[in-house]
């Protein structure tokens, strides 16, 4: 029996179809494609394309889920940077799924933390399971283009997502320099408050550089060029954290201090998410960044401010943390729901 998973962002659409195995309760993969949504005047043409011209050979999926990136209601979703409006329950009828459902696009990735395969995923630290702990609270946290946060009870096949906008939690800085990070950001956005998502992410890695090569020493630095660029391109933008990233292995001073900044109130921020959910069952890193920072959540000033948190720092060391390397883990979180709604 095929399903289908969509993973539905503003840049791209991801679909595949999925089929599950009698043996083996992970969703497989039959067929997967891309789309670029600003190909497209509307969601229903691309899901029409793709059942009806890509998957013309399969059996048509009998459920589906439909990841999305925005806000949602009663099974209906408005999609961010687009002028689409989304409902689960229309998507059912036309295309005449016994069950649909639409989930937010960070959420949705609790459902497949119980379907992960070793190839999936690394571990930073096993935890040492305190007695009496419920080892069945997660949590999962993900710097891409923003900060996406969630939380799940997972029990056996029994899933509840728990969904959350704690990346927008306010941004603490912890040292002058973090202080002088803020006020900065505060002068540079016009707005009032910093919240994490604007450090921890991808778009937080580029304004943390652009603050420090506001200073005077870094006038002639050769990322400048880019901060130009970036000013009347939105793709020069999203470049510049993998730029960021490489200048800083191949040893340039200004892009380290950067990363470290970075890479510090991400781990603080992991730090105050665990103590908060107390997810004995895991934390979990996941989202765009995840795959190319590993080695640096593994470090010694990663762990340090993970850490960092007084009379509780021991707690800490009792809860799992792993780092999801699956780039698509949205689609297969979507597929691993989809493969529930079988049952429904």
């Amino acid at each position: 029996m095929n399903f289908l998973a969509c993973d539905l962002g503003g840049t791209k659409v991801l679909l595949g179809i999925y089929r599950k195995d009698v043996n083996d309760d992970s969703p497989k993969l039959i067929f997967k494609k891309k789309y670029l949504s600003s190909n497209w005047d509307s969601f229903e043409h691309i899901l029409e394309d793709f059942l009806k011209n890509e998957c013309k050979n399969l059996t048509h999926p009998y459920s589906a889920c439909f990841a999305v990136a925005g806000p949602l209601s009663n099974n209906k979703a408005k999609i961010i940077n687009l002028s689409w409006n989304i409902s689960g329950n229309a998507l059912q009828k036309k295309f005449n799924f016994k069950s649909c459902e639409l989930i937010n696009d960070f959420a949705v990735q609790i459902y497949g933390i119980p379907y992960l395969n070793k190839s999936q995923y690394l571990t930073i630290q096993d935890g040492s399971h305190s007695e009496g702990a419920n080892n069945d609270l997660h949590a999962i946290v993900g710097a891409g283009t923003g900060l996406g946060i969630a939380r799940g009870i997972i029990s056996g096949e029994k899933v509840k997502v728990l969904a959350s906008e704690g990346g927008h939690v306010e941004y603490s800085p912890k040292s002058k320099l973090e202080w002088e990070l803020k006020i900065w950001l505060k002068n540079y956005l016009k707005v009032e408050r910093i919240s994490c998502e604007r450090i921890v992410s991808g778009t937080g890695l580029s304004r943390i550089a652009e603050w420090r090569l506001s200073k005077p020493d870094a006038q002639n630095h050769p990322i400048q060029k880019y901060l130009k660029e970036i000013k009347i391109s939105d793709a020069v933008r999203k470049e510049l954290p993998e730029k960021i990233c490489n200048l800083s292995k191949e040893g340039d001073q200004l892009m380290n201090e950067v990363e470290r900044i970075w890479l510090g109130t991400y781990a603080s921020l992991l730090g105050d998410v665990a103590l908060q959910e107390l997810c004995f069952g895991g934390l979990w890193i996941s989202g765009g960044t995840a795959p190319k920072h590993f080695k640096n959540f593994k470090s010694e000033l990663f762990m340090k401010q993970f850490f960092d948190k007084g009379r509780l720092k021991d707690i800490l060391k009792t809860i799992p943390v792993k780092v999801i390397l699956d780039e698509e883990f949205g689609l297969y979180s979507a597929a691993c729901r989809a493969k529930m709604l079988l049952k429904t």
